[in-house]
């Protein structure tokens, strides 16, 4: 049964005056929109940005940190979660750019879970979608070759010791994109399931590259 319910958002506004490209993040399961938000904030470059942290709907407890964290999707009715998950975003999306007018370009920033969100995010979304960044989370099984080549480029980056995203699947992953005509930079990085220094600096430079 369809239901009403609420989502939350945080936004860091750019450093300068203006209309700013927007830098639109999803954070990865059982983390929170702070989470996402200190990662794209901590990108060299990102205060020129419009930053927007979009959190999952599915929120819980981590009563071991006693902290409210969130998911985007269980496999439990996931095709209808993943349906209110990209009306959601538009939603939020919409508000954005009603709030703060003239953005000339997005890019689309996730980790982990948020990876799957980020690549569905930017096939359905209704406004032009510059890139992405994806670290530690694969291209989500269900976005055919069209879909996901309406991703023009993407950051695709995985630790070499990162035990929740195989170096197999990353390699398939790459190599979907690239089928999907998508302009693909590809980052192994050393460390974990996490997002480095490496990670940052490799942001940094991608987001560099979209700015006049």
């Amino acid at each position: 049964m369809a239901t009403g319910t609420h989502g939350r958002y945080l936004i860091e506004p750019p450093a300068s005056p203006g209309p700013a490209p927007i830098l639109v993040g999803f954070h990865g399961y059982g983390e929170g929109a702070g989470e996402q938000l200190d990662r794209m904030r901590g990108i060299p470059g990102a205060d020129r940005w419009l930053i927007v942290s979009i959190q999952g709907l599915h929120r819980f407890y981590n009563r071991r940190a006693n902290k409210v964290v969130a998911s985007w999707m269980t496999r439990q009715d996931r095709g209808l979660a993943m349906a209110d998950n990209l009306a959601y975003v538009a939603s939020v999306l919409d508000v954005v750019h009603h709030e703060f007018p003239g953005a000339p370009r997005a890019v689309f920033a996730g980790f982990s879970q948020g990876v799957a969100m980020t690549f569905r995010a930017a096939a359905a979304s209704p406004r032009p979608v510059d890139g992405v960044i994806v670290v530690g989370g694969d291209v989500p099984p269900e976005l055919d070759v069209d879909a996901v080549g309406r991703v023009p480029e993407a950051l695709i980056c995985r630790g070499m010791r990162d035990e929740l995203y195989a170096s197999a699947t990353f390699a398939q992953d790459v190599q979907r994109l690239h089928a999907a005509n998508v302009r693909v930079q590809a980052l192994e990085f050393d460390g974990g399931h996490e997002w480095t220094d490496d990670v940052l600096q490799a942001a940094s430079r991608f987001l560099r590259e979209r700015l006049p």
